[in-house]
């Protein structure tokens, strides 16, 4: 399970990083968001202030939360990043089902051969 707050990291980075949130848009306010979706007010704060330190949003007192200034940088770091924590699911799952690392090999090479990665 992974906590809410950090759902809502995810999915305001991924629209950031894919361009459909662009530099000074203005996010939702804490309270708009969390009652759109039915949370705490608390778990938004939560994630815009991670989202803050993390540099992608800028909170400016009394107007509200905007996305920061693009680093592609950054952006890509936040990709490759979310891709490693995937993958290092995936693999911890395959050793648990029993999977040895070459079985794991010869699988992604299908997969990649097959054209379905």
């Amino acid at each position: 399970m992974v906590p809410i707050y950090e759902q809502l990291i995810n999915q305001i980075k991924n629209h950031i990083i894919k361009g459909e949130l662009k530099e000074n848009d203005l996010l939702p306010s804490v309270r708009a968001l969390s009652a759109d979706l039915k949370i705490s007010a608390l778990t938004v704060k939560k994630a815009y202030d991670k989202l803050e330190e993390e540099g992608f949003v800028i909170t400016v007192h009394g107007k509200g939360t905007f996305v920061a200034a693009t680093n592609q940088q950054l952006a890509m770091e936040a990709r490759r990043k979310a891709v490693e924590e995937d993958f290092v699911k995936a693999m911890v799952h395959a050793r648990e089902i029993g999977m040895t690392l070459e079985e794991v090999r010869e699988f992604v090479e299908l997969m990649l051969e097959s054209g379905e990665l």
